[in-house]
């Protein structure tokens, strides 16, 4: 985009502050239990880390370049420009994350229930604290001196760390000594304190253990006054690989992985009661020297460990209904006979993701099934799809799995789950290089009438049972031939690498998804000049990418009704006179993470259905390799239908996209509509007919 269409789009890192505010919005929310808001905090911690991890880092290069070469983001501003704005409000957040923890603490009290620290408890409670101590803690503590000699670029950006000073006061001079000490991450950062003889239910920070025992950590020096104050660091995240073709590509990310150890240093996260001495040693000696890098704050840092806060009192934790079988697919019977006869859509967490494994399963002991492909980018931690895939191979069946290596953050577990596959006899296969592989793709072939016959599953979200049941996505299953045919092309260029792969159904990139959905979104706006019904509904997690924006900006101002909901980044501005007016869009934020990505176009009155991988971002559109699947079936695509308009619906926690700064609510209907909750009871429903 030229420098004034720039200006015509939001800020990519603005409109992500912008999301991970819509986080903070449900920890304010009264309405959401009580210790659940406490978690949407340590959330909303864990995107802000990740966030100056990933992209402030890309945006600090940038500017470095902006010396170069005059450099223009989204929203017509340079780098070193975006720098100050991310930097205002990511303060401006800390400050009402304070603030939002302090009402959390205090309505938890009325709970009886109490966040305690050192100065807090009782004799008992103090005993406790100190047998903890001594059995738990302190043989991992182990104190590093800090003076002029010390080096500390070895410090780790996922840990939370103290600084100590040591203080003794002569009869001429004051004497100090400092030291750092990283806090255990083995143990919980929450405990459970005995309760004392009123009854309360009293919790207290590991860090608040160690702070009430340093002087048994420190015994052998005769000083008279101990200070401790916690700090952490992020260090840029980028993954730097390196280009020795006599490598294979798991040593080349363990070397990169260590490398990101010790990343450059973006910002450090400190106790602001922090001394100036002990404060500028540190400060140095990591070369936080540039505006912005040392961010004051409270005195517990780390704090998406609140994600993991104890469970003490159920009723104040959020309720899930458990997950339903789907209508059509019983336990203990045959999946692929039913995909043989019909397509099946699953919507998780409102279905349960054990039909997956089951279908995984199936394959791997049915003895017409010949060969299982797969597509992997993160799994759980005791994957039950890894042990399908393993018991497949052991079975005698042809297993291929591409582990997609460059997972951020997940790259050691994708490095352990390689070997393992392996060590069974397994196929791994890590893509093509620099392409990430983010299809959710499963193709098994079975033999049937003497020929191969494929099934497959196109999915929007991860291979993972676990976040199955915190996100909201789709799968899809399908006997259809051209798309297992399509298919089959993926996992053969995924293997070869050599030849452009043709689908003649399946939307995939790198090479024709870019093409294939503006060829969609041109139809609609030829339709619009003709005077047909024209419309798009788009249901993405991110929309960034600069030429679909001018391209959605044109089905608007042809007179193409566009409707979108985004859950993260928005740099469409809609509502815009003459540029964006037939443009809506909100956003949902609620207790499950919103991930399904489905697309539906009037055509003419023959409406187009996909689901897919792919958010509409230039990676993934040019720089992986994506799948997005057509819906067939015109159950399914009334579902899909009925499911984007209860979500449009929502006037409990969709919020306006109109201006992306404000994050306001919808309060549009007079029925109350929380589309997360509906949508569970619409799927029950449809299970309730079908048992009749």
């Amino acid at each position: 985009m030229d420098e004034k269409t720039l200006q015509l789009v939001n800020n990519r890192e603005l409109s992500w502050l912008a999301f991970n505010e819509r986080v903070m919005q449900e920890a304010e929310d009264i309405t959401v239990p009580l210790i659940q808001r406490l978690r949407f905090l340590g959330i909303f911690s864990n995107n802000q880390d990740e966030f100056f991890r990933v992209r402030v880092a890309s945006v600090r290069r940038l500017d470095e370049l902006t010396k170069i070469r005059k450099i223009r983001l989204q929203g017509g501003i340079s780098p070193g420009q975006l720098l100050e704005l991310i930097q205002k409000k990511a303060i401006e957040l800390q400050n009402k994350f304070e603030s939002v923890y302090q009402d959390i603490i205090n309505e938890m009290q009325k709970n009886n229930i109490f966040v305690v620290d050192e100065t807090e408890l009782s004799s008992s409670q103090k005993a406790f604290a100190q047998k903890y101590f001594a059995e738990e803690i302190h043989s991992q503590l182990i104190p590093i001196i800090l003076n002029k000699n010390t080096d500390i670029t070895f410090l780790r950006d996922d840990r939370l760390f103290w600084a100590v000073k040591l203080n003794k006061k002569g009869s001429k001079r004051e004497y100090n000594r400092y030291f750092i000490i990283e806090l255990p991450s083995s143990l919980p950062r929450f405990v459970v304190l005995p309760s004392d003889k009123t009854g309360k239910i009293q919790i207290i920070f590991l860090d608040d253990i160690i702070r009430l025992n340093l002087d048994r950590l420190f015994f052998m020096f005769n000083y008279q006054q101990i200070e401790a104050y916690t700090f952490k660091i992020t260090r840029d995240a980028e993954l730097d690989l390196d280009d020795d073709f006599s490598k294979s590509l798991i040593d080349k990310m363990r070397a990169g992985l260590r490398r990101r150890m010790r990343g450059k240093p973006l910002r450090m996260v400190y106790d602001e009661t922090m001394p100036g001495d002990l404060l500028s040693m540190i400060e140095n000696k990591l070369g936080l020297k540039e505006k912005g890098t040392m961010v004051p704050g409270g005195r517990y840092h780390q704090m998406r460990d609140l994600m993991k806060f104890p469970v003490v009192k159920p009723e104040l934790e959020v309720q899930n209904p458990v997950p339903l079988y789907h209508k059509d697919l019983n336990l203990l019977s045959s999946i692929i006979k039913v995909i043989r006869s019909k397509d099946i859509l699953l919507n998780y967490p409102y279905h349960n993701f054990v039909h997956v494994i089951d279908f995984l399963r199936e394959a791997a002991f049915d003895p017409k099934v010949e060969e299982i492909y797969i597509t992997l980018y993160r799994v759980a931690d005791r994957s039950k799809i890894i042990n399908a895939l393993i018991s497949a191979a052991k079975n005698g069946k042809k297993v291929v799995v591409m582990v997609e290596l460059q997972a951020r953050f997940d790259e050691k577990n994708n490095i352990k789950w390689t070997n393992e596959l392996r060590d069974a006899g397994v196929k791994v296969i890590h893509g093509i290089q620099n392409l990430k592989v983010h299809s959710k793709l499963i193709l098994i072939k079975r033999k049937e009438n003497r020929k191969l016959k494929g099934y497959t599953y196109i999915g929007t979200g991860n291979f993972n049972e676990n976040t199955a049941k915190l996100y909201t996505d789709f799968g899809l299953f399908t006997a259809h031939q051209g798309i297992a045919q399509d298919a089959e092309r993926i996992f053969d260029y995924l293997q070869n690498g050599e030849n452009r792969f043709e689908c003649s159904y399946l939307l995939a990139s790198p090479f024709y998804l870019r093409t294939q959905l503006s060829q969609l979104i041109e139809r609609e706006i030829a339709n619009a000049r003709k005077g047909k019904t024209a419309y798009i509904l788009l249901k993405i997690n991110s929309l960034v990418d600069n030429d679909m924006i001018k391209l959605l900006y044109k089905a608007s101002q042809s007179g193409v009704q566009v409707r979108m909901i985004i859950r993260g980044i928005c740099c469409l501005k809609p509502g815009i006179k003459k540029l964006s007016n037939k443009i809506k869009a909100k956003s949902i934020v609620d207790k499950y993470l919103e991930h399904t990505r489905l697309m539906i176009f009037a055509n003419g009155g023959e409406e187009k259905y996909f689901i897919g991988s792919a958010d509409w971002m230039s990676r993934n559109l040019d720089r992986r390799v994506e799948v997005c699947t057509p819906v067939f079936d015109q159950s399914i695509q009334k579902q899909l239908k009925d499911i984007f308009e209860i979500q449009w619906s929502d006037n409990v926690k969709a919020r306006s996209l109109e201006d992306n700064t404000l994050n306001n609510y919808l309060r549009e209907g007079d029925e109350v509509v929380r589309s997360q909750v509906k949508l569970y009871d619409y799927f029950d429903s449809i299970n309730c007919q079908n048992n009749k």
